[in-house]
């Protein structure tokens, strides 16, 4: 019996429950973990049109045996810049899924700050041809602030067409806090139509006091990603936020938060990656490692499951993911033990979709890539004389990284001079930053010096520089850095490293500057040549530096940042001179 119209399926649903009729397909001899209760039960789980109709005793016209697995609810990654995988949509599906995440919500503004709409819509068409569920968030602030030029700009009218896309869940990740404080009128307008379409929006309150959360909830912000103790979510939870707990491959703050889970508040929290890498992905997984991560440091296995799945789901209203029950969507995940949930299959709306970690669905489709999301890097001439910083004396302002963080450290501290000019130096670890323009050709060069990174030899470089994507480049010498830049310009964007003059080891990341149009395994295989090199040339940190080097212009996050208008004092929100008395 196939159903055509939602009221033959909703019949068919009924009557499956009634057991007038047999489901699509049953699941028996599982452990079901209910969400509700927070226990494990014996029953079968009977589905019909993708749809859980009933648990109990059913038959069915096939039978999945569990042989004893624990059946819990599919994950859902609660934010998440799909970008930051370095793979579209489609390979992104095919890398995740096998980790049990079976529903995401994404905000697309990495390739949005580049493209604007077209980058948009090129995440809408992508994600429909999946079988994962990709909600969307649109992108609130881009360019990011007003203290940096994006390849494009986005106001209320150019996201207002999209609220009435099925996939779209409301406004993502609002960072602008001086507009948002001052009543700025276009983000009133963003979250004014954003309300008036019954949405959600989403926070970003990066080393905000309460009283900045009184004016995000005054505004109708419902989540925040950004905290980094136990205080930060405790003081959203008690002015009505979610919070979600970030594990992502440089901001890592789940163990720091697990302390303000309790029994009384754990319906307030939930997990998402936000950025993760695709060696990364590959490596360690998604949302599940959340969960394991969770577990092996004292958190309640099904306080962990439910965090994954429920919790994320009723944030965001959909009301039918996130649990083991009738009416809700079969996306299911079996594994073998509650105390070290490594999954052995994956089910979306009943189908087998993933067994033993790899992917076994519907082969992702190759489409042809428009220009206009893969001709983005325009740079005027350089030479290295555009690199100079001038120096009036020793002292400088100078960006401070912590490993594994997305917080930088203002440090003012004396550096070597030549000529009237910054000089590099290996063996302070003072190192040149620069941040280049790309997208319309301004000329603008930011410059600043970097301690912490580690190079010893050569320079690298990325057109990944959150969140206005520009280029930015980090280097010992100035010849170095002139040749890493131009390697991105000549291989569409990407990740460059380049020593004595010449490319070392690339990545070509053609969409956006972004992303690649290979498969995950082939991104994976020359991200690892990339990170291979540098070792080769003496880097010795336990951090990416890549992603470490593309949080150094996001001038969002404290303390000092660098932007394609210079030196960026997070704290002042305002630029300041390198040089300083």
């Amino acid at each position: 019996m196939t159903a055509n119209t939602p009221k033959d399926i909703l019949t068919k649903r009924i009557r499956t429950a009634n057991k007038d009729v047999p489901a699509d397909v049953v699941i028996k001899n599982g452990r079901i973990i209910d969400v509700f209760n927070m226990e494990v039960l014996e029953a079968d789980i009977a589905i019909t049109e993708g749809t859980i109709a009933g648990i109990g005793e059913y038959d069915g016209n096939e039978v999945i045996d569990a042989h004893g697995k624990y059946i819990a609810p599919a994950f859902i990654d609660g934010h998440v810049h799909i970008e930051s995988s370095m793979v579209p949509p489609e390979e992104f599906a095919r890398v995740v899924l096998p980790h049990g995440v079976t529903t995401i919500v994404t905000d697309p503004h990495e390739v949005a700050n580049v493209c604007g709409n077209r980058g948009i819509q090129f995440m809408l068409d992508q994600a429909k041809d999946t079988c994962m569920d990709m909600h969307f968030m649109l992108p609130s602030c881009v360019p990011a602030t007003p203290f940096e030029n994006a390849g494009a700009r986005l106001m209320d009218e150019d996201l207002r067409p999209y609220y009435d896309h099925p996939q779209v869940l409301g406004l993502a990740e609002v960072m602008d806090y001086p507009s948002l404080r001052s009543a700025a009128p276009d983000l009133i307008g963003k979250l004014t139509s954003t309300t008036l379409e019954g949405k959600k929006i989403d926070g970003h309150l990066a080393g905000l006091d309460p009283h900045a959360i009184n004016i995000y909830r005054a505004a109708g912000v419902l989540t925040d990603h950004e905290c980094n103790t136990p205080g930060d979510a405790l003081e959203r939870i008690r002015r009505g936020m979610y919070v979600m707990m970030r594990e992502g491959s440089v901001a890592k703050d789940l163990l720091a938060l697990l302390p303000a889970v309790k029994p009384h508040n754990s319906r307030r929290f939930f997990f998402c990656t936000d950025d993760k890498h695709i060696d990364d992905l590959l490596r360690n997984g998604s949302i599940d490692h959340h969960v394991r991560l969770a577990i092996a440091n004292g958190t309640d296995p099904m306080t962990a499951i439910q965090m994954a799945s429920l919790n994320a789901a009723e944030c965001y209203g959909l009301t039918d993911k996130g649990a083991v029950a009738p009416g809700y969507k079969a996306d299911l995940i079996l594994f073998d033990d509650l105390n070290d949930p490594v999954i052995s299959d994956v089910y979306k709306e009943g189908k087998h979709v993933a067994k033993n970690g790899s992917y076994i669905g519907p082969a992702p489709g190759r489409k042809d890539l428009a220009s206009a999301i893969t001709n983005t890097v325009h740079l005027p001439e350089l030479s290295e004389v555009s690199l100079k910083i001038p120096m009036e004396s020793s002292k400088a302002n100078v960006i401070k990284i912590n490993p594994n963080s997305l917080r930088t450290d203002h440090n003012v501290e004396h550096v070597q001079v030549e000529n009237g000019s910054f000089l590099p130096s290996v063996e302070e670890d003072q190192l040149k930053l620069a941040a280049v323009e790309r997208h319309h050709q301004t000329g603008n060069i930011g410059l600043g010096v970097v301690k912490g990174l580690g190079l010893k030899r050569g320079a690298i470089a990325t057109t990944i520089a959150h969140d206005s994507h520009n280029i930015v480049a980090v280097g010992t010498n100035d010849h170095d850095m002139i040749q890493a830049i131009k390697h991105l310009s000549d291989i569409n964007g990407g990740l460059a490293v380049v020593v004595d003059g010449k490319p070392v080891a690339s990545l070509s990341l053609p969409i956006g500057g972004l992303m690649s149009d290979k498969t995950a395994e082939e991104v994976n295989a020359a991200l690892d040549h990339v990170h291979h090199s540098l070792k080769e040339q003496g880097f010795q940190g336990d951090f990416n530096p890549f992603l470490t080097l593309s949080f150094l212009t996001l001038p969002v996050i404290p303390s000092l940042k660098l932007t394609d208008k210079g030196l960026f004092d997070v704290t002042k929100l305002r630029h300041i001179d390198v040089s300083c008395s």
